[in-house]
């Protein structure tokens, strides 16, 4: 499949490597265009038949702006929209909106798909060495577009998980800064990853 990662940077390149292990053909779009496998954000965006945002969040709505309409298209949006405030890092959207509403007001013709924000690069790059596939929780309001993304997941070595709707990127949004949390402000580092435990013979 042919997968376009708006964005080079950890998250974006960890994504790409594993899918490309995987047998699927990437392409980044940045602005800097420096390596062979580099277009510009809208020439990445018009190739691939999936898009991934890993941008931060301060920059997605200036790119999203110019990625044309993305019509019928899965758009996997990993970004989480972190902010600074009095009481330290949180949500600059939560609670009665998400970063991902937003996503899909800004590309009202795709099919935006919340995933791949509730871990780091690093689970990103290597999901091997767990005791239980690592979970990934899923938001979005297009059955078969989660689909399309249930299976990249399962690509990457996650175990897909439906949230359901899009307004359910609100519970998945905040559930982030929980990893977060626990993985720069806590001391747990960033080798681990969030699990389903089912109770044997249940």
């Amino acid at each position: 499949m042919k997968i376009a990662i708006i964005g080079a940077g950890n998250v974006g390149r960890a994504l790409g490597a594993s899918w490309a292990k995987a047998g699927h053909e990437i392409r980044y779009g940045t602005r800097s265009r420096k390596a062979a496998d580099e277009m510009t954000p809208r020439e990445a965006a018009s190739w691939g038949a999936v898009v991934v945002l890993a941008l931060p969040w301060a920059a997605a709505r200036d790119v999203a702006a110019d990625l044309g309409t993305l019509s019928g298209k899965p758009v996997i949006d990993c970004m989480n929209p972190i902010a600074q405030g009095p009481d330290g890092i949180g949500l600059a959207l939560g609670h009665t909106s998400s970063g991902a509403e937003q996503v899909q007001a800004w590309l009202p013709e795709a099919h935006v798909i919340k995933t791949l924000n509730q871990v780091g690069a690093e689970v990103m790059a290597d999901t091997t060495g767990f005791a239980l596939r690592p979970v990934q929780l899923m938001a979005g309001n297009d059955d078969g577009a989660k689909s399309v993304v249930a299976g990249l997941l399962d690509d990457l070595g996650f175990e897909p998980l439906d949230a359901g709707d899009l307004l359910k990127a609100r519970l998945l949004e905040p559930f982030a800064l929980v990893w977060i949390n626990q993985a720069l402000m806590r001391g747990k580092g960033r080798n681990w990853a969030f699990g389903v435990m089912p109770r044997a013979g249940k």
